[in-house]
C-alpha cells in the first residue's frame, strides 16, 4: 500500500468546505471574468474566416453602492 505525499491534501478551513456553484460564480462574477476565444475556418490551408471573441463578464453594483448614483 503507499503513502500519501505529504502537501498534497488540503489542509486548514477551506479543506473540508463545499462550496454550492452559485457561491462560486457570485465570488467570479464580483471580481469579473474576461473570456477570450478565436475561431478559425479553413479550407485546403487557406483561412477564410477569423473570428476574436472577447467578453467581460461582471456583475452590476447598484448605482447607490457605486456612488455614481444622483445626489439626495
Amino acid at each position: 500500500m503507499t503513502e500519501p505525499v505529504r502537501g498534497t491534501e488540503p489542509v486548514g478551513p477551506l479543506a473540508d468546505r463545499e462550496i454550492a456553484l452559485v457561491d462560486l460564480l457570485d465570488r467570479l462574477l464580483a471580481g469579473g471574468v474576461v473570456l477570450t476565444g478565436d475561431v478559425t475556418i479553413s479550407l485546403a490551408g487557406v483561412d477564410l474566416v477569423r473570428v476574436s471573441l472577447r467578453a467581460l463578464i461582471t456583475s452590476i453594483a447598484p448605482a447607490d453602492d457605486a456612488g455614481t448614483g444622483p445626489v439626495r
